[in-house]
């Protein structure tokens, strides 16, 4: 009995303690975002919507997570590729740089294609005193609920919004503290091409198409960077986006100018997408889904629900992952005044040098959230902004970057106790691989698969550049499978799921192993380097005191292989399979070009010790093997630690991204 009592004490303490934690995460602020970046998000891995909590005037962006412009990749864009790779490996072994990055131009094919907005939503609140009080906006990512709150001439309003993934709509519940008061316009727009359309007196729809073609935001040659027309009515896909207002009195009336409603005490807006999208490798328009259909039973079956069981089922889904982590630290300087300070005070006053250890575990919630909201299983992967884009040619078009960002994306996934979100990841890899096998033969004329820097929701996996107006220090880089490996070796290292490593890692792990040994080739001395090969977005200096980006044997890409192969090996060992391939893969490891300490006590970046262009470029690539990679370290490894560490001093904290990771 004295154990049962105090089982129920411990439990009790816990569940107060992880109360506790949770209550506290919360972003909140005492004005409306003024920009995109201050608007709050909200997710459900396919639905994304920045709120920006707005008084007369409420925008809220939002985002389908498979809409992107184009459509299925083309194959055979450059037949003549492979026979440049051993005029470039020649220029190599001349120590003519600049000729083997000419020579590399002449490898590459099309351009990834950009993730792209859904629309926006506007309320237009008739509001009787601009300047209202008490205003207050917050996230709480207890709840994935976005809440807007504020007071005009003696009534309180509030706005509540959620994305919830069980029923696939957002909610937006309006109410206001005295009967009658809310009269406000729901509009809708996007900055793609669309029409809007009167369903009912209290139903409003948006039907568009996505671009046939678009540009990347940083290429400037074509004239017409966004094409719309496809005469094989194959690319662009169709998207809808509907709203529908449900009240118990007031009036709503409905015209293309939007959702009119006038004296209401609570409105609930339901909101449904989709789009024609039906696979990485079918036509999005004559071969796509039907978005109205879709859109349509969404949101019937969500009104048919009501709110109660809507919020209920949200948070149930919701709670379900978040509250597997509860996180808190220590506060040493017991400073409890700055958690009472309004979210971006509270950040200025930490970036100033004030100590907030709750801040920090808000952050790394904020991580899980995030997760959490841009990647559910069953779905399509986090972009390079995670779920929202208010953008039609978006900063790098917002698409898969898998030489560091895709990948920095999930590696929450799984320490954080998120590993179902590593799932739509893992889908996009059996995509890739299948395009990627396309590109090693038509590209390089080797087997297995492989991809490069960047991809897009069609899998794109050639070294992208429009046929030859990439820049090679990005465009040509082939390590893009090897790494994205990792995270299949990981989530099985995690989870031990026998099943997942023979059907799913193991065959797409075989098949980046086989490109790879056919990537690798011979130097001077024996060792099997890349060739060509460099060390993503950094330029060296030579010997000659010539800038260049493709060379041999970067350390990253040589981290990279050594791990897929130990990984790979490891594998068929457990699955008791290859054993002669596996052979044949332990023999190659052994004989990887390894790491190099510099002059300096640095891990070396290059083949040869030469100078970065930009020592404090925001890129740590030859830290793979510190991490993710776990092939340095100060108990096996001490001088190539301390080799590593070095390597950070010399960095610098001056720049961005990994090196901050």
């Amino acid at each position: 009995m004295l154990k049962k009592t105090v089982n129920l004490i411990i439990a009790a303490f816990f569940i107060s303690s992880v109360a506790s934690a949770q209550n506290n995460l919360k972003l909140w602020y005492k004005q409306p975002a003024a920009k995109w970046t201050e608007a709050l998000p909200l997710g459900n891995g396919r639905l994304g919507a920045m709120v920006f909590g707005g008084v007369n005037e409420e925008l809220i962006q939002l985002n389908e997570s498979s809409l992107w412009s184009g459509g299925p990749v083309k194959t055979n864009v450059n037949p003549a590729s492979p026979s440049y790779l051993p005029k470039i490996r020649q220029a190599v072994n001349n120590g003519d740089y600049q000729l083997a990055s000419d020579l590399c131009k002449k490898m590459q094919g099309l351009y990834s294609q950009p993730y792209l907005p859904l629309g926006d939503i506007v309320i237009r609140q008739n509001i009787l005193h601009k300047n209202p009080s008490a205003y207050y906006r917050d996230l709480n990512i207890s709840n994935a609920i976005a809440t807007t709150r504020f007071t005009s001439n003696g009534t309180t309003f509030k706005r509540e919004i959620f994305s919830s993934a069980p029923d696939q709509v957002i909610i937006i519940r309006l109410s206001a503290s005295k009967s009658k008061q809310l009269n406000f316009t729901v509009g809708t727009r996007s900055v793609l091409h669309y029409q809007k359309q009167v369903v009912s007196g209290n139903q409003l729809l948006l039907k568009g198409k996505a671009p046939a073609q678009a540009d990347p935001d940083y290429y400037h040659e074509n004239k017409e960077p966004v094409i719309y027309e496809d005469t094989a009515g194959c690319n662009g896909m169709r998207f809808q986006l509907r709203i529908k207002a449900v009240s118990r009195d007031g009036n709503i009336t409905t015209d293309t100018s939007g959702i009119h409603v006038q004296n209401a005490s609570e409105v609930l807006l339901i909101v449904s997408a989709a789009t024609s999208f039906n696979g990485f490798n079918k036509c999005p328009d004559k071969e796509g889904k039907d978005e109205n259909a879709i859109a349509k039973n969404l949101l019937e079956k969500a009104e048919g629900k009501g709110y109660p069981a809507l919020l209920d089922n949200h948070l149930q889904d919701y709670h379900h992952y978040f509250n597997r982590v509860s996180f808190t630290l220590k506060d040493s300087v017991l400073n409890r005044s700055s958690a009472l300070l309004p979210s971006d005070e509270r950040l200025k006053q930490y970036s100033d040098g004030r100590p907030d250890a709750g801040l920090e575990a808000l952050y790394f919630q904020f991580g899980r959230y995030l997760l959490i909201s841009c990647s559910r299983p069953g779905g399509l992967p986090a972009n390079l902004q995670g779920l929202w884009n208010k953008e039609l040619r978006a900063p790098w078009s917002s698409n898969y970057t898998i030489n560091i960002n895709t990948q920095m994306n999930y590696w929450p996934a799984e320490p954080t106790n998120l590993s179902e979100m590593h799932q739509p990841l893992f889908g996009f890899l059996e995509d890739l691989s299948a395009t990627g096998k396309i590109t090693a033969k038509e590209f390089y004329d080797l087997p297995g698969w492989v991809a490069h820097h960047n991809s897009d929701v069609w899998a794109l996996s050639n070294p992208v550049g429009n046929v030859g107006q990439g820049d090679p220090m990005w465009a040509n880089w082939a390590m893009g499978a090897n790494w994205l490996c990792r995270h299949l070796w990981e989530h099985y290292q995690f989870t031990k799921n026998t099943r997942f490593l023979k059907d799913t890692a193991y065959p797409l792990m075989k098949g980046a192993v086989q490109f790879t040994i056919g990537w690798l080739v011979e130097d001077k001395d024996g060792y099997l380097v890349t060739s060509p090969s460099g060390s993503p977005e950094n330029l060296f200096i030579n010997e000659k005191g010539k800038q260049g980006s493709i060379a041999q044997a970067s350390t990253m890409d040589m981290s990279i292989i050594r791990d897929l192969f130990a990984h790979f090996t490891e594998a068929a060992q457990i699955l008791g399979v290859d054993q002669p391939f596996r052979d044949t893969v332990i023999a190659k490891q052994k004989k990887l070009y390894p790491f190099h300490i510099g002059k300096k006590g640095n891990i070396m970046e290059w083949y040869k010790d030469w100078a970065d262009v930009d020592p404090h470029h925001r890129h740590v690539s030859q830290l793979y093997g510190l991490y993710p990679g776990n092939q340095i370290s100060p108990i096996t490894t001490p001088e190539l630690a301390a080799a590593a560490r070095k390597t950070l001093e010399l960095r610098g904290d001056e720049g961005t991204g990994w090196s901050k990771a």
